[in-house]
């Protein structure tokens, strides 16, 4: 798996999609969404390493966050969080969030949340969901149950003529 982010602007909406994809580098393939779950043993390799294994056309599955407006000024967020167990055997968690009004680190600090979160439900590890992430974070740590968060994030303010829009994706390999 490798992470891409990227921003597109154009006129028409379906073409600045297109254009964040050509940015994030993933626009030649045919992206298949897929849900939140992390293989076991999947590794994260870097983006060049992972656009090396595609091939133009190709079925390609991805988990997708995206985020779209026309409103001039709006700041638009797309993040995709990750949580990795400490059991590489096990199963770990992708989060996508659509934001607007959030900058990228409160974006990506939220879609690592979730993702932490999801997993640790399913770990039967306790937490409160009303504490902050950081607060979140140190818990799972001391729990020894989850190795790592991280997130892929972009974000931008949109323009006063089109559309602006943002991808951020975990691209899977197989």
């Amino acid at each position: 798996m490798f992470f891409t982010k990227g921003v597109g602007t154009h006129k028409e909406e379906l073409r600045s999609f297109e254009i964040a994809l050509r940015d994030a580098g993933i626009e030649k393939y045919n992206l298949v969404q897929v849900s939140s779950i992390l293989p076991p043993s999947c590794k994260s390799i870097s983006k060049n390493e992972g656009l090396k294994e595609l091939v133009p056309g190709m079925l390609t599955f991805c988990v997708l966050a995206r985020c779209s407006s026309n409103e001039p000024h709006r700041l638009i967020a797309a993040s995709v969080g990750c949580a990795i167990p400490t059991d590489p055997n096990a199963y770990g968690y992708l989060s996508e969030h659509h934001a607007f009004g959030e900058t990228e680190e409160i974006a990506g600090d939220y879609s690592e949340d979730l993702a932490a979160a999801m997993l640790a439900s399913t770990l039967g590890i306790e937490f409160d969901e009303d504490k902050s992430f950081d607060q979140k974070e140190e818990f799972y740590k001391i729990s020894g149950k989850i190795v790592r968060t991280t997130n892929v994030t972009q974000s931008t303010i949109v323009g006063t003529s089109g559309y602006s829009t943002v991808v951020a994706a975990a691209v899977f390999l197989f």
